[in-house]
């Protein structure tokens, strides 16, 4: 059996904390003991894990002690503020913003392609945008066969990549356009209803 590992989710109750709780589970992930974390505002919400209500928690500084992996989907700010603390506790995370992505000294790791990129003792992973791991994953078998002189690429970025709120008005934007009313953005920069071209 494998070891367990007390894991913490900063961002639970958005639409990526909620994919890495059913990741969780439907991969049998050995979560020990589990922690999730997300805004004073849904601090008190009970998310189901495992046949299981899981109260949330506000993050603190104090939220990653005793933890052994700490997943964050919360946004670029919340983690430059809260990952320090993290890997400070003995945590090592794994971070879904676009935080760390360029700092030359934390490993940006799509584990298919270049897991072994993450140096012993390391405690803190980025993981790249959702369009670059998908392309990449397309693209790292062909490097296999000859060098890749150059690649043009043209991606339509997701609503879902602003987070839960805005896949909602994605929704309430293409009723809108569907029953004749005017669609108005609140969380998106723009209409994204329709809006390809």
């Amino acid at each position: 059996m494998a070891r367990q590992l007390n894991v913490a989710v900063l961002g639970a109750t958005g639409a990526v904390g909620g994919e890495f709780l059913k990741l969780f589970e439907s991969r049998a992930f050995p979560v020990g003991r589990l922690r999730l974390l997300a805004s004073e505002r849904s601090a008190g919400k009970r998310l189901m894990f495992r046949g299981e209500e899981v109260e949330v928690e506000a993050v603190r500084p104090e939220s990653f002690e005793g933890i052994d992996v700490a997943f964050f989907s919360a946004g670029a700010s919340r983690s430059r503020e809260f990952a320090p603390h993290a890997v400070a506790a003995g945590a090592t995370v794994v971070d879904n913003s676009s935080a760390f992505r360029m700092d030359p000294d934390v490993p940006l790791v799509v584990p298919e392609i270049n897991f072994d990129a993450i140096p012993e003792g390391c405690r803190l992973i980025a993981n790249p945008n959702c369009s670059a791991i998908i392309l990449l994953m397309a693209v790292h078998p062909l490097t296999k066969l000859g060098r890749v002189e150059r690649l043009i690429v043209s991606t339509y970025q997701s609503a879902s990549g602003a987070g839960a709120a805005a896949m909602r008005e994605l929704e309430e934007q293409t009723r809108d356009v569907l029953e004749g009313r005017e669609p108005k953005p609140r969380v998106l920069p723009h209409v994204y209803a329709f809006n390809l071209f």
